[in-house]
Formats: C-alpha cells, structure tokens, sequence
C-alpha cells in the first residue's frame, strides 16, 4: 500500500513521469512551526543532478505546503506537500513497451496490476521517494524541537570498498550532516571515499552500476519506543528501510557480525547513568532492546543493490517471450547510495515520530490513572 504509519501516517503519490510528486501526512502535532523551506533542505539534498555521480535529470523539487498549515504553524489537521515533475521525457521509455527491464519492476507490476505506467519506473521509481523526504523532515523538526533528537545517515560501502568497523564505530558518535555532504559521494571518511568515489566514475564510464551501504545514526531517541510484539522499533525501521526502491539488506546494531560473538562479549551491561537511569557499556544492540528503545544510540545499515537500469545492451525477453536486446535509455544513477542518504532519514524520522506519538498516548492515559504502588515501579516512565 501507499500508506505508512499509524499515529502519523504518510501517505505518497505519483509516478516518475507525471505531474507531480508528494504525499499527505496526517498525525502532525498542532502548533509546530513549519515552512517550505524546513522541508526543501532535506529534497534539495535528494534532487538529482548534483554531481556526475547521479543521475543527469534536472528537478528542482520545490515543495509547495497546499494543506494543514496557516501563518508558518501546523493547525493539526492533514498536510499536503506537492512538487511538480518539470524533467521528464517520457520518450526515453519506449523499448519497455517490449521489453521488461532485467530486475526492474516492469514485469512484476504488469503480472500484479495487468497495467504499468507507459515510462519510466512508475511507483517503483525513486521519484517516489520525495514524499517521503518531505514528510520525513517534517517529522525531524519535531523530534528534534521537542527531544533533541539527531539523525545521521552516511555511506559506508560503495562495490568492494567498505569503511572499515573501526573507523565506522568512531563516526557513530561524531558525524554530522555537514561532514557527509562535504563529499559528492557522502562518505565521512576520508581514506575511503575517494575510493569510492572512483568506484561509481568507473561504472558510470563503462555504462554499468554498483550497490553500496548506508548507514543511519539516530542519536537522543527517547528510551520506550517501540510495540512489541509485531511493531518492535527494529522490525518498524526495518520495513520502513526495505520499502525504500533498491534495498536488499538490513541490520541494526552488531547485525549478523553478531552471529561470531559469544553471549559474554555481545552483552551490553549496564551502569547508572547519574541521571536517576542506566545506560550500557557498550552497544551491540544498536539502542534496541526487546523490540524498545534503551535510550542508547541507534544505528543501523541498509544494502542497496546496482540500479537495475544500465546502458550497456542485455539480451533479455519481450513481454510475450521472444529472445531480444534490449537498450536502455533514460537518465539513471550508477550508484543511488549518495542520493538514498536523506532517503534513509526521512524514514527513520517518519518511523521514530510514529513511535513517539504512539508512547506519548500510552503515556498521557496512564497519567490519568491512580498512580501504582511503589513496589512496582522500575525506572523513570518516558
């Protein structure tokens, strides 16, 4: 479905070659400051065209708040944020009238729907995304007015070349946004990202693509978020990060490396943490414990597989089984990792505002109740 969430609910539309792009979101507090340009940051860093790592189409993406807001503040009420789509050629397309594109969504769409959109990727396309983007900033503004919170996403795998785990652990605590975007491949590390940044050159050069990982830091998330027992906070981010297009992978905290340790080593113990609470020693967990946030910082990384589209000719099949070659056109990214960056924060954040409603609801009814003995309470409520 096209719907996500439940205390806040984003809904996206549009395809990759019509009008225009966005979504509604509804579930935002009344009473948040909010203007087109808290949003335009985080569209303006997905926008293609930024470097000749990605995709040479040229979109603006100016967002246009349509709905739910009145004098710079939210009413409560739905929000509708458009962008128009003002590049597209949807002539580009026409061989996949024929041919299904070799690990695109053309084919599957037409065996689910009997009905595809006649260019481009349709729903399938990133241009999806920017509902998401949009929406996600929104949701970022509050948590971080309201809990401080910090969402980081960064690449850390482009092909073969990895940041290494040493060096990922110490940016875990240090990265910012402004780090990231201090290169056009979005790496924060130095010895690795020219690297990668070769990596994707060299596959653009030869008409060819390559996958990559990003990693997403979410630091001063609240301790209690999460619904157990089929809403846990980790299976949440999870379907959040796998409805992104391209993902194949997902793993939160020491992940399947976690699979080498002993139960000794991976143990997160805990401390007090002079505040009245605890905190851990370490963190294998990624901040998630029993499907709900510890108040550690989370982290998580997500694989992304080489855009399916290529410029090189494939043999492939027509729609109706006949053998043929198939040769692309199109503007396509040779690697989405750079651009899946604020992809991946805006559904952490639209993931995190969610739980956040749903715990403050639990929260504000139980506070309507007698207070419960001392002898069963554990540690401070959220």
């Amino acid at each position: 479905m096209s719907t996500f969430g439940s205390a806040f609910r984003v809904t996206t539309y549009g395809e990759s070659h019509c009008k225009s792009v966005g979504c509604i979101i509804d579930g935002v507090p009344p009473g948040l400051a909010l203007s087109e340009a808290d949003i335009q940051v985080q569209l303006t860093r997905r926008r293609p065209g930024q470097s000749k790592l990605t995709t040479p189409r040229n979109e603006t993406d100016n967002v246009t708040i349509q709905s739910g807001c009145e004098m710079g503040y939210t009413l409560g009420t739905p929000i509708c944020l458009t962008v128009p789509n003002q590049d597209h050629r949807p002539h580009d397309y026409s061989e996949t009238d024929l041919y299904p594109r070799p690990s695109h969504a053309d084919y599957t769409y037409m065996q689910k729907y009997g009905i595809k959109a006649s260019s481009g990727g349709g729903r399938s396309s990133a241009r999806e995304t920017i509902g998401r983007v949009a929406a996600g900033a929104v949701a970022e503004k509050y948590l971080a007015e309201v809990h401080g919170v910090e969402i980081v996403a960064f690449v850390t795998g482009v092909g073969p070349i990895q940041v290494s785990e040493p060096a990922l652990q110490q940016l875990l605590g240090s990265v910012t946004r402004e780090i990231v975007d201090a290169t056009a491949v979005r790496c924060p590390d130095e010895l690795t990202a020219p690297l990668m940044h070769d990596e994707i050159v060299s596959c653009s050069e030869a008409k060819n693509s390559t996958g990559g990982v990003v990693t997403c830091v979410i630091r001063n998330a609240p301790a209690g978020l999460g619904e157990p027992c089929f809403d846990k906070l980790e299976a949440r981010l999870a379907h959040a990060m796998m409805s992104i297009p391209a993902t194949k992978g997902f793993e939160i905290g020491s992940g399947f490396a976690g699979t080498h340790m002993r139960g000794s080593e991976h143990n997160d113990a805990f401390e007090a943490d002079g505040k009245g609470g605890l905190r851990t020693l370490s963190n294998h967990s990624g901040g998630v414990q029993g499907g709900i946030s510890n108040g550690q910082t989370i982290y998580f990384r997500v694989a992304f597989k080489p855009p399916a589209t290529i410029s090189q000719d494939q043999s492939t099949a027509t729609y109706d089984g006949q053998g043929g070659v198939l040769t692309a056109r199109g503007r396509h990214d040779p690697c989405v990792v750079p651009r899946a960056v604020p992809i991946v924060e805006a559904m952490a954040a639209i993931v995190l505002m969610d739980a956040v409603l749903q715990q403050n609801g639990r929260t504000a009814t139980r506070q309507l109740l007698r207070p419960v003995p001392d002898e069963l309470k554990a540690i401070k409520p959220f």
